[in-house]
């Protein structure tokens, strides 16, 4: 059940989250299957709708950094920075969690993920829900566990089914998942890369971003286990293969007219037959990151069996678009 985003929507799926029901909600990044954060039996709900491991942890979306307190136990001084900076948008700190706050969202660790969303139907939808005692939903993205995640409203209704109350709220406009930064272990650890970029982190921190299998003698600990972060991830049905251009294109010629149900993402339009289906990769890293889940999303639609994926520089703002293809093609 798709609605229009409007007031009386929002307040339909404020009263649903806090009665134990499932919503699928809009942000920046993509969108989010919601329920209640302190609420144990409504997180079930979306493991189950999921198929998600009840081990791996969700992430909980607040209002405002005034409702931190309720889940963290402590917010170090550089992870209030990020707040400061950041927030309201696609940034997702790991802090230590209040004691038998969220015990479901937090996957039995003693570590909790937050998030304030910048979407504007997201921001009025955690404040309604504000009003009505729930001081966070956790949303994981809107999708069965480990394929595409959803940028559209359509999206989700074509994954999770009819019945599920969705909030239309447009296409995402960031397009691929939060960052996500561990603020447990003393210093700044990113654990998935995103719009965000660890330059713009190690700007605010004025510390190095650790990369998450920094060695425990560095950090102290294991990192916390965080949403998004299994080596075969974000995956359609076709096979997805990274690939340089030109070996796109000498592949390609090797096939000839035997290149058939294939898929193709690439900056220049590759000179084959009706068997391949091309999709433009933007020159962008910001226009590639909103087109990425649509792209494999209509792929997969098109029936293609292969998907060959130019690969995107190694540079800090492709970081995000590299990790998603990385564990699309794992």
């Amino acid at each position: 059940m798709i609605l229009t985003a409007d007031e009386h929507a929002i307040s339909q799926a404020a009263r649903a989250l806090r009665d134990g029901q499932l919503v699928g909600l809009p942000t920046e990044t993509v969108y989010g299957l919601a329920a209640n954060a302190t609420d144990d039996a409504a997180v079930a709900q979306i493991f189950v709708a999921k198929g998600r491991p009840a081990d791996h942890p969700l992430i909980v979306h607040v209002a405002s950094a005034a409702q931190v307190p309720f889940f963290a136990a402590q917010v170090p001084e550089f992870a209030q920075r990020l707040i400061d900076t950041f927030w309201p948008g696609p940034l997702t700190l790991i802090l230590p969690r209040q004691s038998g706050v969220a015990t479901a969202s937090a996957g039995g660790q003693d570590s909790i993920g937050l998030r304030c969303p910048s979407h504007p139907v997201a921001q009025q939808l955690l404040q309604a829900c504000a009003v009505l005692g729930v001081q966070g939903v956790s949303a994981p993205s809107a999708n069965r566990f480990g394929r595409v995640s959803p940028t559209t409203a359509a999206h989700v209704q074509s994954e999770l089914g009819q019945d599920l109350l969705i909030l239309d709220g447009g296409e995402c406009a960031v397009g691929i998942e939060s960052t996500i930064i561990d603020c447990t272990r003393g210093e700044p650890v990113l654990l998935r890369p995103g719009h965000i970029t660890r330059v713009q982190i190690e700007a605010v921190c004025g510390r190095t971003v650790l990369d998450k299998d920094a060695p425990q003698e560095v950090m102290g600990q294991a990192a916390p286990r965080a949403s998004g972060t299994l080596e075969s991830h974000y995956a359609p049905r076709a096979k997805v293969r990274l690939m340089l251009a030109q070996d796109i294109d000498a592949k390609l010629l090797a096939l000839g007219p035997h290149a058939n149900n294939l898929g193709v993402w690439s900056a220049q339009r590759p000179d084959a037959g009706a068997g391949v289906v091309w999709r433009e990769q933007p020159t962008s890293a910001e226009q590639a990151a909103h087109d990425l889940f649509s792209v494999l999303r209509d792929l997969d639609a098109r029936g293609v069996t292969q998907i060959w994926v130019q690969l995107p520089p190694d540079t800090p703002e492709w970081e995000g678009v590299r990790d998603r293809l990385q564990r699309a093609a794992a």
